[in-house]
């Protein structure tokens, strides 16, 4: 191997190394920085002292929410396929690409709509004490950034 192609070849591993350790940090860097949210339905049951009938009766709530959720979503996700399909084979944006975009828009409605009666219905269930701690949770999962 000449010197030149011997020099080249280090120039390529010592830039690969640099790369993944980079890369590492990157990640590392990342992953403490992530700040876990924490879920409405977890702060609930974690931190309201819910009785043992409170807990049956929202379980009921939240078995009801998914399914309507899950429902929902999965008309998104289909919305979203055909709007790909739309995009690639069509190029344009005209009335049947808007209509795919409603049927987007109204799945995302209808489930945030869904949401909040889903966390009022939950609310109805609780003492006057612990909807005062929910409304809190509530509003600072809302405005969290």
């Amino acid at each position: 191997m000449t010197l030149p192609l011997r020099t080249f070849a280090g120039m390529i591993v010592v830039t690969v190394l640099a790369a993944a350790f980079a890369g590492w940090l990157g990640v590392q860097y990342g992953l403490q920085q992530a700040q876990p949210r924490d879920d409405l339905d977890v702060l609930l049951h974690e931190q309201l002292s819910l009785t043992d009938d409170q807990q049956t009766e929202i379980a009921a709530i939240e078995g009801r929410f998914e399914v309507e959720r899950d429902r929902l979503q999965a008309q998104m996700r289909a919305a979203n396929r055909d709007l790909a399909v739309s995009i690639a084979q069509r190029h344009v944006y005209d009335a049947q690409t808007q209509q795919i975009v409603i049927r987007f828009h109204n799945a995302m409605t209808t489930l945030q709509e869904d949401t909040i009666r889903h966390v009022l219905a939950m609310r109805a269930v609780l003492t006057p004490d612990q909807a005062r701690q929910f409304d809190q949770i509530v509003e600072k999962s809302l405005t969290a950034p």
